[in-house]
């Protein structure tokens, strides 16, 4: 089974996510492939209760904050996006860490909060640009994987880890398939020396970057990588068919 999640972004209100959901034709997926949609909070529940959704994809929240409720004006909390709906939560997505200066003790209290309120957590990881030139890509990615490994290992809670490096975010530019075997590898690793490898096995890790249909089979087919975190490309109906599509049998699955 391939994981194959699509992160709107702040893009689509409830309207065009009735329309993605009515465009969207799901022939020819995988039928053991797990599919989700990360639309922005105001379309949450749109999406959830959407009649022409497709009941195969999943929906989650982009981000929540760690205390349950109170006095945090703008956030959601990840009980109420259990309320209304959500199976999975994004936490530490890298736009989240650069332009809102999330810390990584922050995404461990995230992940916490997301597992508490039954929700799957999906913990995103990656380098920038200056840090994969100095060399450091490994040691920041297990750094950030840490915060959250130090609550997630203590539990029996299922979660997914999404490579996604910063520098492909975006900009057309993609990693090789020997740069994200490398990281996956990394990464799973750690899992294991965390949590033994019967469990780390059963963690799906999702490569995020400038995914698109033209590269999806390649980078999907890459050992350790289990599925796909998709950005823009998961905008277009079509595009995240094809990239579901495109993605073989046989990952991991949470």
């Amino acid at each position: 089974m391939s994981v194959v999640a699509g992160n709107w972004k702040m893009h689509r209100g409830p309207a065009e996510t009735e329309d993605f959901f009515r465009e969207l034709d799901l022939a020819g997926v995988g039928p053991g492939h797990r599919l989700l949609v990360f639309p922005p909070t105001v379309s949450l529940t749109t999406a959830v209760r959407s009649p022409e959704r497709n009941r195969r994809i999943e929906i989650g929240a982009q981000n929540v904050h760690w205390e349950p409720e109170g006095a945090v004006t703008g956030e959601l909390s990840a009980p109420m996006a259990v309320a209304a709906g959500a199976s999975h939560v994004l936490v530490g997505h890298s736009e989240r860490r650069t332009l809102f200066g999330e810390t990584d003790r922050d995404v461990g209290l995230k992940a916490e909060a997301v597992v508490a309120a039954g929700a799957t957590p999906v913990v995103c990881v990656g380098e920038t640009l200056e840090e994969r030139r100095a060399g450091e890509a490994e040691v920041v990615v297990e750094r950030q994987l840490n915060h959250a490994l130090a609550t997630l290992a203590r539990t029996t809670a299922s979660f997914l880890v999404a490579y996604e490096p910063v520098w492909a975010i975006g900009t057309g530019e993609t990693a090789t398939s020997d740069d994200v075997h490398r990281a996956h590898a990394a990464i799973r690793s750690r899992l294991t020396e965390e949590m033994g490898p019967d469990r780390a096995a059963g963690v799906a890790i999702l490569y995020g970057g400038s995914v698109g249909p033209a590269n999806a089979a390649g980078l999907l087919r890459t050992p350790e990588v289990d599925g796909a975190l998709v950005g823009g490309a998961s905008l277009s109906p079509a595009s995240f068919a094809a990239i579901a599509r495109a993605a073989p049998s046989g990952g991991t699955g949470d």
